[in-house]
Protein backbone atom coordinates (compact mmCIF):
# COMPACT_ATOMS: atom_id res chain seq x y z
CA UNK A 1 0.00 0.00 0.00
CA UNK A 2 1.35 3.18 -0.97
CA UNK A 3 0.76 6.61 0.89
CA UNK A 4 0.43 10.22 -0.28
CA UNK A 5 3.01 11.05 -2.50
CA UNK A 6 4.15 13.94 0.36
CA UNK A 7 4.63 11.32 2.76
CA UNK A 8 8.74 11.61 3.76
CA UNK A 9 10.18 8.33 4.25
CA UNK A 10 10.58 6.75 7.45
CA UNK A 11 13.03 4.30 8.94
CA UNK A 12 11.37 3.38 12.47
CA UNK A 13 8.15 4.70 12.95
CA UNK A 14 7.85 5.59 17.02
CA UNK A 15 5.28 7.10 18.23
CA UNK A 16 4.85 10.79 19.38
CA UNK A 17 4.66 11.35 23.26
CA UNK A 18 5.70 14.86 23.24
CA UNK A 19 1.62 15.92 23.05
CA UNK A 20 -0.15 16.68 26.00
CA UNK A 21 -1.89 13.49 26.95
CA UNK A 22 -6.25 13.39 27.46
CA UNK A 23 -6.95 13.59 31.02
CA UNK A 24 -8.80 11.49 32.96
CA UNK A 25 -11.38 13.95 33.26
CA UNK A 26 -11.98 14.14 29.46
CA UNK A 27 -11.95 10.48 28.55
CA UNK A 28 -14.58 10.26 30.99
CA UNK A 29 -16.41 12.82 29.72
CA UNK A 30 -15.92 11.69 26.10
CA UNK A 31 -17.39 8.23 27.74
CA UNK A 32 -20.50 10.02 28.85
CA UNK A 33 -21.89 10.34 25.78
CA UNK A 34 -21.86 6.35 25.08
CA UNK A 35 -23.30 6.09 27.96
CA UNK A 36 -26.60 8.02 27.01
CA UNK A 37 -26.53 6.26 23.49
CA UNK A 38 -26.75 2.94 24.13
CA UNK A 39 -29.82 3.78 26.82
CA UNK A 40 -31.61 4.45 23.59
CA UNK A 41 -29.50 1.39 21.91
CA UNK A 42 -30.32 -1.35 23.75
CA UNK A 43 -33.79 -0.60 24.45
CA UNK A 44 -34.07 -0.88 20.63
CA UNK A 45 -32.50 -4.04 20.64
CA UNK A 46 -33.88 -5.74 23.26
CA UNK A 47 -37.40 -4.18 23.74
CA UNK A 48 -38.70 -2.26 20.87
CA UNK A 49 -39.56 -5.76 18.73
CA UNK A 50 -41.65 -7.02 21.66
CA UNK A 51 -42.74 -3.35 22.57
CA UNK A 52 -44.22 -3.33 18.93
CA UNK A 53 -46.17 -6.61 18.69
CA UNK A 54 -46.96 -7.51 22.62
CA UNK A 55 -47.87 -3.89 23.55
CA UNK A 56 -48.21 -1.48 20.53
CA UNK A 57 -50.43 -4.09 18.65
CA UNK A 58 -48.61 -4.75 15.25
CA UNK A 59 -48.04 -7.98 13.76
CA UNK A 60 -44.60 -9.45 13.84
CA UNK A 61 -44.62 -9.16 9.64
CA UNK A 62 -45.50 -6.00 9.59
CA UNK A 63 -43.28 -4.70 12.80
CA UNK A 64 -40.29 -6.71 10.86
CA UNK A 65 -40.95 -4.79 7.75
CA UNK A 66 -41.67 -1.21 9.60
CA UNK A 67 -37.94 -1.78 11.29
CA UNK A 68 -36.69 -2.69 7.93
CA UNK A 69 -38.09 1.04 5.98
CA UNK A 70 -37.14 3.05 9.16
CA UNK A 71 -34.03 1.68 9.83
CA UNK A 72 -32.96 2.07 6.27
CA UNK A 73 -34.10 5.66 6.42
CA UNK A 74 -32.28 6.09 8.91
CA UNK A 75 -29.00 4.54 7.84
CA UNK A 76 -29.01 6.60 4.82
CA UNK A 77 -28.75 9.64 6.84
CA UNK A 78 -26.09 8.98 8.69
CA UNK A 79 -23.37 9.81 5.70
CA UNK A 80 -25.03 13.04 4.81
CA UNK A 81 -25.30 13.89 8.40
CA UNK A 82 -21.05 13.46 8.53
CA UNK A 83 -20.86 15.02 5.75
CA UNK A 84 -22.82 18.08 7.19
CA UNK A 85 -20.70 17.95 10.30
CA UNK A 86 -17.55 17.84 8.74
CA UNK A 87 -18.23 21.17 6.78
CA UNK A 88 -19.27 22.62 10.34
CA UNK A 89 -17.46 25.50 11.60
CA UNK A 90 -18.46 26.77 14.90
CA UNK A 91 -16.29 28.37 17.93
CA UNK A 92 -17.56 25.01 19.48
CA UNK A 93 -15.57 22.72 16.82
CA UNK A 94 -17.38 20.48 13.93
CA UNK A 95 -19.22 18.17 16.25
CA UNK A 96 -19.69 18.91 19.60
CA UNK A 97 -22.76 21.16 18.89
CA UNK A 98 -24.60 18.56 17.35
CA UNK A 99 -24.38 16.66 20.53
CA UNK A 100 -25.63 19.58 22.81
CA UNK A 101 -28.34 20.65 20.38
CA UNK A 102 -30.17 17.30 19.80
CA UNK A 103 -29.84 16.00 23.48
CA UNK A 104 -33.71 17.58 24.67
CA UNK A 105 -35.39 16.42 21.28
CA UNK A 106 -33.68 13.21 21.15
CA UNK A 107 -35.34 13.12 24.87
CA UNK A 108 -39.04 13.32 23.32
CA UNK A 109 -38.81 11.51 20.58
CA UNK A 110 -38.27 8.42 22.90
CA UNK A 111 -41.22 9.34 24.54
CA UNK A 112 -43.34 9.64 21.54
CA UNK A 113 -42.12 6.28 19.90
CA UNK A 114 -43.23 4.55 23.06
CA UNK A 115 -46.22 5.96 23.40
CA UNK A 116 -49.32 4.12 22.34
CA UNK A 117 -51.81 6.19 21.10
CA UNK A 118 -55.83 4.72 20.56
CA UNK A 119 -55.92 4.88 16.78
CA UNK A 120 -57.11 1.80 14.34
CA UNK A 121 -54.91 -0.46 12.75
CA UNK A 122 -53.85 1.89 10.11
CA UNK A 123 -53.51 4.27 12.18
CA UNK A 124 -51.14 3.01 14.83
CA UNK A 125 -49.02 1.84 11.62
CA UNK A 126 -48.31 4.92 10.28
CA UNK A 127 -47.64 6.74 14.11
CA UNK A 128 -45.14 3.79 14.52
CA UNK A 129 -43.54 4.77 11.08
CA UNK A 130 -43.76 8.55 11.82
CA UNK A 131 -42.94 8.64 15.33
CA UNK A 132 -39.71 6.06 14.74
CA UNK A 133 -38.37 7.88 12.32
CA UNK A 134 -38.72 11.33 14.04
CA UNK A 135 -36.42 8.95 17.20
CA UNK A 136 -33.43 7.62 14.74
CA UNK A 137 -33.57 11.05 12.79
CA UNK A 138 -32.06 12.77 16.04
CA UNK A 139 -30.70 9.79 17.50
CA UNK A 140 -28.20 10.16 14.21
CA UNK A 141 -27.92 13.86 14.26
CA UNK A 142 -26.48 13.37 18.01
CA UNK A 143 -24.17 10.00 17.62
CA UNK A 144 -23.31 10.72 13.92
CA UNK A 145 -21.19 13.95 15.46
CA UNK A 146 -20.59 11.81 18.72
CA UNK A 147 -18.64 9.07 16.83
CA UNK A 148 -16.71 11.16 14.63
CA UNK A 149 -15.90 13.32 17.90
CA UNK A 150 -13.39 10.36 19.24
CA UNK A 151 -11.23 10.46 15.77
CA UNK A 152 -10.62 14.58 16.71
CA UNK A 153 -10.06 14.83 20.31
CA UNK A 154 -6.37 13.45 20.04
CA UNK A 155 -4.14 12.34 16.46
CA UNK A 156 -2.66 9.39 18.96
CA UNK A 157 -3.95 5.92 17.87
CA UNK A 158 -2.66 4.48 21.22
CA UNK A 159 -5.10 7.23 23.14
CA UNK A 160 -7.41 6.28 20.92
CA UNK A 161 -7.89 2.60 22.18
CA UNK A 162 -7.51 4.10 25.42
CA UNK A 163 -10.82 6.22 25.10
CA UNK A 164 -12.36 3.57 23.45
CA UNK A 165 -12.22 1.36 26.00
CA UNK A 166 -13.46 4.43 28.54
CA UNK A 167 -16.23 4.45 25.80
CA UNK A 168 -17.56 1.16 26.31
CA UNK A 169 -17.18 0.86 29.55
CA UNK A 170 -19.68 3.50 30.08
CA UNK A 171 -21.83 1.99 27.03
CA UNK A 172 -21.75 -0.93 29.24
CA UNK A 173 -22.90 0.88 31.98
CA UNK A 174 -25.68 2.11 29.47
CA UNK A 175 -26.77 -1.26 28.98
CA UNK A 176 -26.84 -1.90 32.25
CA UNK A 177 -28.84 0.52 33.06
CA UNK A 178 -31.61 -0.68 30.37
CA UNK A 179 -31.38 -4.56 31.41
CA UNK A 180 -31.73 -4.01 35.33
CA UNK A 181 -34.50 -1.43 35.29
CA UNK A 182 -36.17 -1.03 31.56
CA UNK A 183 -39.22 -3.62 32.89
CA UNK A 184 -39.46 -2.81 36.80
CA UNK A 185 -39.64 0.85 35.41
CA UNK A 186 -42.62 -0.07 33.36
CA UNK A 187 -44.78 -2.49 35.54
CA UNK A 188 -43.97 0.14 38.16
CA UNK A 189 -44.87 3.56 37.22
CA UNK A 190 -47.39 2.07 34.65
CA UNK A 191 -49.27 0.31 37.67
CA UNK A 192 -49.11 -2.93 35.94
CA UNK A 193 -49.87 -1.36 32.28
CA UNK A 194 -47.38 -1.87 29.82
CA UNK A 195 -49.29 0.94 27.74
CA UNK A 196 -48.81 3.64 30.24
CA UNK A 197 -45.62 1.95 31.41
CA UNK A 198 -43.15 2.64 28.58
CA UNK A 199 -43.68 6.49 27.96
CA UNK A 200 -43.41 7.50 31.67
CA UNK A 201 -40.07 5.18 31.64
CA UNK A 202 -38.88 6.89 28.52
CA UNK A 203 -39.53 9.89 30.00
CA UNK A 204 -36.96 9.19 33.09
CA UNK A 205 -34.54 7.87 30.44
CA UNK A 206 -34.78 10.84 28.56
CA UNK A 207 -34.30 13.50 31.00
CA UNK A 208 -30.90 11.36 31.98
CA UNK A 209 -29.85 11.13 28.20
CA UNK A 210 -30.32 14.86 28.08
CA UNK A 211 -28.24 15.63 30.82
CA UNK A 212 -25.12 13.10 29.91
CA UNK A 213 -24.74 14.53 26.29
CA UNK A 214 -24.86 18.28 27.89
CA UNK A 215 -21.93 16.96 29.96
CA UNK A 216 -19.90 15.46 27.31
CA UNK A 217 -20.24 18.19 25.44
CA UNK A 218 -19.04 20.42 28.25
CA UNK A 219 -15.78 18.31 29.20
CA UNK A 220 -14.01 17.24 25.67
CA UNK A 221 -12.55 19.52 22.69
CA UNK A 222 -11.71 19.29 19.08
CA UNK A 223 -8.07 18.96 18.30
CA UNK A 224 -7.36 17.17 15.14
CA UNK A 225 -9.08 19.56 12.40
CA UNK A 226 -7.91 19.58 8.36
CA UNK A 227 -6.45 21.94 6.96
CA UNK A 228 -8.88 24.51 4.62
CA UNK A 229 -6.85 22.35 1.75
CA UNK A 230 -7.97 19.41 2.82
CA UNK A 231 -11.31 20.13 2.22
CA UNK A 232 -12.87 18.53 -1.20
CA UNK A 233 -16.12 18.05 -2.58
CA UNK A 234 -18.66 15.30 -1.52
CA UNK A 235 -18.27 13.22 -4.49
CA UNK A 236 -13.79 13.45 -3.62
CA UNK A 237 -15.12 12.28 -0.07
CA UNK A 238 -17.33 9.15 -0.81
CA UNK A 239 -14.94 7.78 -3.58
CA UNK A 240 -11.79 8.09 -1.02
CA UNK A 241 -13.84 6.05 1.59
CA UNK A 242 -14.75 3.05 -1.04
CA UNK A 243 -11.30 3.28 -1.54
CA UNK A 244 -10.64 2.92 2.11
CA UNK A 245 -9.98 -0.83 1.69
CA UNK A 246 -9.82 -1.30 5.72
CA UNK A 247 -12.81 0.89 6.12
CA UNK A 248 -14.74 -1.80 3.36
CA UNK A 249 -13.76 -4.91 5.63
CA UNK A 250 -14.87 -3.61 9.27
CA UNK A 251 -17.66 -1.51 7.67
CA UNK A 252 -18.96 -5.02 5.86
CA UNK A 253 -18.20 -7.28 9.25
CA UNK A 254 -19.83 -4.41 11.29
CA UNK A 255 -23.00 -5.57 9.43
CA UNK A 256 -22.80 -9.60 10.17
CA UNK A 257 -21.41 -8.33 13.44
CA UNK A 258 -24.78 -5.85 14.51
CA UNK A 259 -27.40 -8.55 12.75
CA UNK A 260 -25.71 -11.46 15.17
CA UNK A 261 -25.91 -9.53 18.31
CA UNK A 262 -29.65 -8.26 17.36
CA UNK A 263 -31.62 -11.09 15.99
CA UNK A 264 -30.11 -12.13 20.07
CA UNK A 265 -30.78 -9.28 21.73
CA UNK A 266 -34.56 -9.12 20.37
CA UNK A 267 -35.07 -12.42 20.81
CA UNK A 268 -34.36 -12.54 24.53
CA UNK A 269 -37.84 -11.08 25.79
CA UNK A 270 -39.40 -13.57 23.44
CA UNK A 271 -37.28 -16.48 24.29
CA UNK A 272 -38.16 -16.31 28.14
CA UNK A 273 -42.08 -15.20 27.90
CA UNK A 274 -43.03 -17.62 25.68
CA UNK A 275 -40.47 -21.05 25.91
CA UNK A 276 -38.99 -20.84 29.37
CA UNK A 277 -42.07 -19.00 30.62
CA UNK A 278 -42.25 -18.70 34.86
CA UNK A 279 -40.35 -21.39 37.00
CA UNK A 280 -39.41 -21.64 40.80
CA UNK A 281 -35.85 -22.49 41.10
CA UNK A 282 -34.40 -23.85 44.02
CA UNK A 283 -30.86 -22.13 44.52
CA UNK A 284 -28.27 -22.93 47.37
CA UNK A 285 -31.41 -23.81 49.71
CA UNK A 286 -33.84 -20.67 48.36
CA UNK A 287 -36.56 -21.10 46.18
CA UNK A 288 -36.83 -18.30 43.74
CA UNK A 289 -39.92 -17.42 41.51
CA UNK A 290 -38.71 -16.35 38.43
CA UNK A 291 -41.25 -14.50 35.75
CA UNK A 292 -40.93 -12.81 32.58
CA UNK A 293 -39.70 -9.52 33.48
CA UNK A 294 -37.08 -11.45 36.58
CA UNK A 295 -36.10 -13.72 33.94
CA UNK A 296 -35.18 -11.26 30.98
CA UNK A 297 -34.15 -8.48 33.24
CA UNK A 298 -31.47 -10.18 34.52
CA UNK A 299 -30.44 -12.07 31.68
CA UNK A 300 -29.49 -8.81 29.85
CA UNK A 301 -28.05 -7.58 33.24
CA UNK A 302 -25.56 -10.54 33.56
CA UNK A 303 -25.13 -10.45 30.20
CA UNK A 304 -23.84 -6.99 30.53
CA UNK A 305 -21.98 -7.26 33.40
CA UNK A 306 -20.16 -10.33 31.07
CA UNK A 307 -19.28 -8.26 28.21
CA UNK A 308 -18.49 -5.16 30.69
CA UNK A 309 -15.69 -7.88 32.25
CA UNK A 310 -14.43 -8.63 28.75
CA UNK A 311 -14.01 -4.97 27.49
CA UNK A 312 -12.31 -3.95 30.37
CA UNK A 313 -9.84 -6.71 29.58
CA UNK A 314 -9.26 -6.13 26.16
CA UNK A 315 -6.16 -4.50 27.64
CA UNK A 316 -4.92 -7.21 28.41
CA UNK A 317 -5.18 -8.90 25.11
CA UNK A 318 -4.06 -6.26 23.25
CA UNK A 319 -0.49 -6.71 24.89
CA UNK A 320 -0.08 -10.21 23.26
CA UNK A 321 -2.39 -10.25 20.18
CA UNK A 322 -3.46 -7.42 17.23
CA UNK A 323 -6.61 -5.52 17.18
CA UNK A 324 -8.10 -7.43 13.74
CA UNK A 325 -7.19 -11.11 15.49
CA UNK A 326 -9.03 -10.57 18.49
CA UNK A 327 -11.86 -8.65 16.88
CA UNK A 328 -11.90 -11.95 14.39
CA UNK A 329 -11.55 -14.59 16.96
CA UNK A 330 -13.38 -13.63 19.64
CA UNK A 331 -16.34 -12.62 17.66
CA UNK A 332 -15.91 -16.15 15.91
CA UNK A 333 -16.08 -17.63 19.51
CA UNK A 334 -18.79 -15.68 20.94
CA UNK A 335 -21.33 -16.76 17.99
CA UNK A 336 -20.48 -20.78 18.20
CA UNK A 337 -20.98 -20.43 21.94
CA UNK A 338 -24.93 -19.02 21.02
CA UNK A 339 -25.54 -22.51 18.79
CA UNK A 340 -25.61 -23.96 22.34
CA UNK A 341 -28.68 -22.18 23.28
CA UNK A 342 -30.61 -24.44 20.52
CA UNK A 343 -30.84 -27.94 22.23
CA UNK A 344 -31.34 -26.64 25.80
CA UNK A 345 -34.46 -27.21 27.84
CA UNK A 346 -36.75 -24.10 30.00
CA UNK A 347 -35.67 -26.23 32.89
CA UNK A 348 -31.66 -25.97 31.65
CA UNK A 349 -31.88 -22.34 33.66
CA UNK A 350 -28.28 -22.31 34.94
CA UNK A 351 -26.68 -23.60 31.55
CA UNK A 352 -28.69 -20.71 29.63
CA UNK A 353 -27.22 -18.34 32.36
CA UNK A 354 -23.62 -19.59 32.15
CA UNK A 355 -23.63 -19.68 28.36
CA UNK A 356 -24.67 -16.20 27.87
CA UNK A 357 -22.17 -15.30 30.23
CA UNK A 358 -19.58 -17.03 27.79
CA UNK A 359 -20.33 -15.31 24.67
CA UNK A 360 -20.99 -11.87 26.02
CA UNK A 361 -17.26 -12.06 27.55
CA UNK A 362 -16.43 -12.43 24.00
CA UNK A 363 -18.42 -9.79 22.53
CA UNK A 364 -16.43 -7.50 25.46
CA UNK A 365 -13.50 -7.03 23.19
CA UNK A 366 -15.15 -7.27 19.77
CA UNK A 367 -16.95 -4.05 21.17
CA UNK A 368 -14.44 -1.85 22.68
CA UNK A 369 -11.99 -2.74 19.41
CA UNK A 370 -14.59 -2.07 16.85
CA UNK A 371 -14.42 1.39 17.02
CA UNK A 372 -10.77 1.94 18.10
CA UNK A 373 -10.60 0.20 14.47
CA UNK A 374 -12.54 2.42 12.61
CA UNK A 375 -10.64 5.74 13.76
CA UNK A 376 -7.46 3.80 12.46
CA UNK A 377 -9.40 3.68 8.83
CA UNK A 378 -9.76 7.79 9.55
CA UNK A 379 -6.14 7.95 10.05
CA UNK A 380 -5.44 5.47 7.09
CA UNK A 381 -7.63 7.12 4.65
CA UNK A 382 -5.70 10.69 5.23
CA UNK A 383 -2.71 8.60 5.21
CA UNK A 384 -3.62 7.31 1.84
CA UNK A 385 -4.87 10.01 -0.08
CA UNK A 386 -3.77 13.13 1.41
CA UNK A 387 -7.23 14.31 3.26
CA UNK A 388 -8.96 14.04 6.07
CA UNK A 389 -12.65 13.06 6.61
CA UNK A 390 -13.15 11.57 9.87
CA UNK A 391 -17.15 12.28 10.04
CA UNK A 392 -17.93 10.84 6.59
CA UNK A 393 -16.02 7.90 8.00
CA UNK A 394 -17.68 7.45 11.14
CA UNK A 395 -20.88 8.59 9.59
CA UNK A 396 -20.52 5.75 7.11
CA UNK A 397 -19.83 3.55 9.86
CA UNK A 398 -22.53 3.94 11.90
CA UNK A 399 -24.40 3.32 7.95
CA UNK A 400 -22.81 0.11 8.48
CA UNK A 401 -23.67 -0.74 11.71
CA UNK A 402 -27.45 0.27 11.13
CA UNK A 403 -27.60 -1.71 8.24
CA UNK A 404 -27.03 -4.74 10.81
CA UNK A 405 -29.40 -3.36 13.33
CA UNK A 406 -31.75 -2.80 10.18
CA UNK A 407 -31.59 -6.71 8.75
CA UNK A 408 -31.15 -8.06 12.60
CA UNK A 409 -34.36 -6.07 13.60
CA UNK A 410 -36.50 -7.16 10.12
CA UNK A 411 -34.86 -11.08 10.33
CA UNK A 412 -36.69 -11.14 13.86
CA UNK A 413 -39.91 -10.16 12.91
CA UNK A 414 -40.27 -11.97 9.71
CA UNK A 415 -38.73 -15.42 11.17
CA UNK A 416 -41.31 -14.81 14.13
CA UNK A 417 -44.02 -14.37 11.44
CA UNK A 418 -43.06 -17.36 9.49
CA UNK A 419 -42.82 -19.67 12.07
CA UNK A 420 -46.54 -18.52 12.67
CA UNK A 421 -46.08 -16.78 16.19
CA UNK A 422 -49.17 -15.06 17.29
CA UNK A 423 -48.77 -12.22 20.38
CA UNK A 424 -49.93 -12.83 23.96
CA UNK A 425 -51.07 -16.41 23.70
CA UNK A 426 -49.95 -19.83 24.10
CA UNK A 427 -47.44 -20.83 20.76
CA UNK A 428 -47.20 -23.67 18.51
CA UNK A 429 -44.32 -25.80 18.73
CA UNK A 430 -43.72 -24.51 15.21
CA UNK A 431 -43.66 -20.79 16.63
CA UNK A 432 -40.99 -22.16 19.73
CA UNK A 433 -38.77 -23.73 17.35
CA UNK A 434 -38.61 -20.50 15.35
CA UNK A 435 -37.63 -18.78 19.15
CA UNK A 436 -35.02 -20.70 19.52
CA UNK A 437 -33.55 -20.85 16.14
CA UNK A 438 -33.29 -16.95 17.04
CA UNK A 439 -31.27 -17.27 20.41
CA UNK A 440 -28.75 -19.78 18.56
CA UNK A 441 -28.26 -20.68 15.01
CA UNK A 442 -29.73 -18.39 13.18
CA UNK A 443 -27.73 -15.20 14.59
CA UNK A 444 -24.50 -17.23 14.79
CA UNK A 445 -24.32 -17.74 10.98
CA UNK A 446 -23.73 -13.84 10.92
CA UNK A 447 -21.43 -13.60 14.12
CA UNK A 448 -19.07 -16.30 12.03
CA UNK A 449 -19.33 -14.29 9.07
CA UNK A 450 -18.48 -11.36 10.47
CA UNK A 451 -15.03 -12.66 12.18
CA UNK A 452 -14.26 -14.21 8.87
CA UNK A 453 -14.01 -11.45 7.17
CA UNK A 454 -11.65 -9.62 9.55
CA UNK A 455 -9.01 -12.13 8.81
CA UNK A 456 -8.12 -9.94 5.73
CA UNK A 457 -7.99 -6.49 7.55
CA UNK A 458 -4.32 -4.81 7.07
CA UNK A 459 -3.84 -2.77 9.53
CA UNK A 460 -1.12 -3.99 12.16
CA UNK A 461 -0.04 -1.66 14.66
CA UNK A 462 3.01 -1.43 13.29
CA UNK A 463 1.53 -0.30 10.51
CA UNK A 464 -0.21 2.34 12.63
CA UNK A 465 2.35 3.88 14.32
CA UNK A 466 3.86 4.33 10.61
CA UNK A 467 0.73 6.18 9.53
CA UNK A 468 0.64 8.01 12.74
CA UNK A 469 4.38 9.23 12.46
CA UNK A 470 3.70 10.26 8.94
CA UNK A 471 0.45 11.82 8.85
CA UNK A 472 2.56 14.22 11.88
CA UNK A 473 5.50 14.58 9.75
CA UNK A 474 4.08 15.76 6.79
CA UNK A 475 5.02 19.09 5.69
CA UNK A 476 2.37 21.47 4.93
CA UNK A 477 -0.63 19.18 5.46
CA UNK A 478 -0.36 17.75 9.22
CA UNK A 479 -3.45 17.98 11.04
CA UNK A 480 -3.34 21.38 13.37
CA UNK A 481 -3.40 21.07 16.87
CA UNK A 482 -6.45 23.44 18.59
CA UNK A 483 -8.20 23.49 21.94
CA UNK A 484 -11.70 24.29 20.84
CA UNK A 485 -13.58 25.75 23.77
Amino acid sequence: MKPHPNTPALAVPVLDRSRPRLTLREKVGYSLGDLASNIYFQTFVVFLPIFYTDVFGLSAAAMGTMLLVTRIFDAVGDPLMGMIADRTRTRWGKFRPYIAGFAIPLAVGGVLAFTTPDLGETGKLVYAYVTYMLLVVFYTAVNVPYSALMGVITPSSVERTEVSTYRFVAAFIGQFIIGATALTLVDRLGGGDERLGWPYTMAVYGVLVAGLLLTTFFLTRERVQPTPAQQGRIGEDLKDLLRNRPWVLIGVATVFQLTYIVMRGSATPYYFRYFVQDQQLTLFGLTLDLNYTVFTSSFVTVGTVSTLIGAICTGLFTKRWDNKSIYSGFLIASALLSVLFFPLAPENVLLIYGLNVLLSFFFGSVSVLQWAIYTDTADYGAWKFGRRATGLIMAASLFMLKLGLTFGGALVGWILGLHGFEAGTAQSETALFGIRLLMSFYPALFGIAGGLIMLAYPLTGRMMLQIEADLTRRSGEDAPLSSTP
